[in-house]
């Protein structure tokens, strides 16, 4: 009589990867449980002992998007030695990021959930509430390039960081769409340009 084999062992890493690439492609409304048990490989009940809900489940999976994909276009900000190759860095590893093979194209952060989604209003709240902090963080970058002197001291740095992250996010979409890396690149090639420009115009 043949031996039954092992069970194989449940990878919570996995099965979380999973799920997170399913919510990237589908947004969060547009995900059945059904989906999310068939990419993870579990039964409902295994997902709700696991995971508890699939809107804990769909924040621990942004979370491990954050971490694992998201950072890594930031960091950028900090690491180039100067403002303008902060902003190529950003922008250019964006849309590599958003148009790379084998992951689903755009953010998750941008194109996680819809805001009319009537499931969970907290879902895109807070989506919209990450996407603020965002660009904070790329204004207060822009802020100390400022005050380290690399921009004009009347350097509108607000309506800096909002053209940038209006690229960035509109990056995100557009690559969703299917626009190839190497427009949203020339794309991103004339917005450092036009930033280039509002530091260097006569005052």
């Amino acid at each position: 009589m043949a031996t039954r084999g092992r069970p194989r062992k449940f990878d919570r890493e996995e099965a979380l990867e999973r799920a997170m690439r399913v919510f990237w492609s589908k947004t969060y409304e547009g995900t059945s449980l059904s989906d999310l048990t068939s990419a993870m490989g579990i039964n409902t009940p295994s997902l709700y002992a696991a995971f508890g809900s699939k809107q804990e489940l769909f924040r621990e999976a942004l979370a491990h998007y954050v971490e694992n994909y998201h950072n890594g276009i930031w960091t950028g900000l900090d690491e180039a030695p100067s403002i303008f190759d902060a902003v190529r860095t950003f922008l250019t590893r964006s849309a590599e990021a958003y148009c790379m093979t084998g992951q689903p194209p755009g953010c998750m952060v941008v194109l996680g959930a819809q805001h009319s989604c009537t499931e969970d209003q907290s879902v895109p709240a807070g989506l919209s509430e990450m996407r603020k902090n965002n660009l904070l963080q790329l204004q207060a970058r822009i802020e100390q390039a400022r005050e380290e002197g690399e921009l004009p001291g009347d350097f509108d740095t607000a309506a800096a960081a909002t053209m940038l992250f209006s690229m960035q996010t509109g990056m995100s979409v557009l690559a969703r769409d299917g626009v190839c890396e190497e427009a949203l690149l020339a794309a991103a090639d004339q917005c450092v340009e036009a930033f280039r420009a509002m530091a260097n115009r006569p005052r």
